[in-house]
């Protein structure tokens, strides 16, 4: 019997016993089922909703309570959450989540011995996220040295000295000990630490506050290179000019703390799924309200969650004035796009040009969005824009050159096509998916075939394991004439991709190329039944297979003009 249902056969027992509360059993069981379903959905509303009917049926039913917790943490609900969590530690449950809303709770009241006591008592959220917030509570109490040695004794920890020297060394930022900070950043007591973006920003301000703004912009440079976005520009642009630019990341303990639940949902990110992760985020965020990073980490989670309205509700909370806002804006362009509401994605990004016109990468998330709206025209224009913003030919330019190529090799212009898919080449040369779309392209031209040949075969040597491009190896062999090579990589193409109406239409061809007519004939019916009925791809055509259904292969060819094959018959 799985938790669940034992969940929802204990719930109804306790609400059924003595025959008293049968009237309100089923409704209770109802909002606990709901709630449970919307939980699967990750519909937090829903589930903060149902939750709290179901609690008032059952305030003692643990699940229910924790449930409920974490519904209302994913939603920045903590006036909510922290009654219910008190209520789980009176009951003396045992809940990660709950203890992680009253850690937040009296972090927030400055309640640090609270916090302490709680930490000596384990009920806290983990070794070393208590270590680092004990730490913090150290310096909220005003006992620094204290703070310090408890940063040193969660660094003599194995594996956790990264996160704890960064945090002492913004923890001395934070009492205005620039040097000693600096000398952890710079790897000449503690470190060296792991680079990330905000530990970078907190260096350079703290070079500037040691009057040693050139090394600052050195370090800026080496770390981002000559494209910046606009908070790093700014920041830049205010060493550039010698001002002293403050120390911004930590004002005190609360904001430390926050820091912390920032940065271990940072490393949680790649290891556990996004809903736990999310509680992180939102810890972060009430207690730092003004940490857009983990706003936007926040929003970011929504929409891998796949809940696009509260991605984009929270991508929407970034001040205009922040310098985040154009990535939050565009962020909330592709929520709306992947909420299927394209209009009102295309209405941001429009105003985000027109607003922030210097911004290279504005206008190409703009062209992502025509291209992927199939508005090639204006895909190819928003990327020409992007091109002559760029300061500077850099690598990562390839993939506008890339894009705005396939823009020009939909709309039939193939000259400047080829062009930008060569340039993209010349910028980074063994980019697999511009060898194999140039290939193929020149496969479906009929034109330098050998070259089509040589580029695919490098392109799959790359990414052996991608369908669309073991799809285009088999595809060119077979336009070289070359079928029983053809098949093992078309045959191959059709494991990675089986359901691909465009792989199994080829592995059709090349089966009846060799003489193995019924499976050719039984991989166009496959394919047909793999399109798109609603938005099929461009690069099937259903009334073509049909006709090969109908006549052959062969005749088909002849009809078109095309070269004929030289067919060998079913025994080969």
């Amino acid at each position: 019997m799985t938790r669940t249902t034992l969940s929802v056969l204990a719930l109804a027992a306790a609400l059924l016993q003595g025959g008293a509360q049968a009237a309100s059993a089923d409704e209770a069981v109802g909002s606990y089922l709901a709630a449970r379903q919307a939980s699967l959905d990750n519909d937090y509303i829903a589930a903060a909703e149902y939750f709290t009917k179901a609690l008032a049926e059952d305030q003692s039913n643990p699940a229910i309570l924790e449930s409920a917790v974490v519904a209302h943490v994913s939603l920045g609900q903590f006036d909510q959450a922290i009654p219910i969590a008190r209520k789980i530690e009176d009951d003396e449950l045992l809940s990660q989540v709950a203890f992680m809303v009253l850690v937040a709770d009296e972090v927030k009241r400055e309640a640090y011995d609270d916090l302490l006591e709680r930490f000596e008592q384990e009920h806290g959220i983990g070794s070393l996220a208590d270590g680092l917030i004990a730490a913090w509570a150290q310096l909220g109490m005003g006992d620094m040295s204290a703070a310090l040695e408890h940063f040193d004794e969660v660094a003599a920890e194995k594996g956790l000295r990264s996160f704890a020297i960064y945090h002492k060394a913004l923890a001395l930022a934070s009492v205005g000990d620039f040097e000693a900070a600096e000398q952890i950043f710079a790897g000449k007591s503690d470190g060296p630490m792991q680079r990330t973006r905000r530990g970078t920003v907190a260096w350079a301000e703290i070079l500037s506050q040691l009057e040693r703004n050139d090394e600052a912009v050195a370090l800026i440079d080496d770390a981002f290179g000559a494209d910046l976005d606009p908070e790093i520009s700014q920041l830049r642009e205010k060493l550039v000019a010698d001002e002293r630019v403050p120390f911004s990341l930590i004002s005190g303990a609360a904001d430390g703390v926050a820091e912390v639940f920032f940065s271990l949902g940072r490393a949680l990110v790649s290891d556990t799924s996004e809903d736990y992760v999310l509680l992180y985020s939102r810890v972060a965020q009430y207690l730092n309200p003004e940490h857009i990073d983990a706003v936007m980490m926040t929003a970011e989670l929504f929409e891998a969650l796949g809940r696009y309205q509260l991605a984009t509700d929270t991508y929407k909370s970034v001040p205009r004035d922040h310098p985040s806002f154009t990535a939050a804006e565009m962020g909330r362009a592709e929520a709306l796009r992947r909420d299927d509401r394209s209009d009102a994605a295309v209405e941001v990004l429009e105003q985000l040009s027109e607003s922030h016109p210097e911004l290279p990468m504005v206008h190409v998330s703009a062209g992502d969005l025509y291209r992927q709206l199939e508005r090639f025209g204006d895909a190819a224009a928003a990327y020409e824009r992007a091109l002559d913003r760029f300061s500077e030919d850099a690598e990562e330019q390839w993939f506008v050159h890339y894009a705005r190529a396939i823009c020009y090799e939909r709309l039939g212009e193939w000259e400047k096509a080829e062009s930008d898919f060569r340039r993209a080449l010349e910028l980074n040369p063994e980019q697999p998916q511009v060898l194999n779309y140039l290939g193929y392209s020149l496969v479906e031209k009929q034109i330098k075939l050998d070259e089509a040949l040589d580029m695919i075969e490098r392109a799959v040597a790359k990414q052996p394991n991608s369908g669309y491009i073991v799809d285009s190896l088999g595809w060119v062999l077979y336009r070289l004439g070359r079928y029983e090579e053809a098949v093992d990589h078309m045959e191959r193409a059709a494991e990675l991709m089986p359901v691909d109406p465009v792989v199994n239409d080829h592995l059709g061809d090349v089966l009846w190329a060799v003489g193995r007519r019924n499976e050719a004939e039984f991989q166009w019916k496959r394919a047909l039944s793999f399109v798109d009925q609603e938005k099929p791809s461009p690069d099937i055509k259903p009334d073509r297979i049909r006709r090969k259904l109908e006549v052959g292969l062969d005749v088909v060819l002849e009809e078109e003009g095309a070269p004929a094959l030289e067919i060998v018959d079913d025994g080969g």
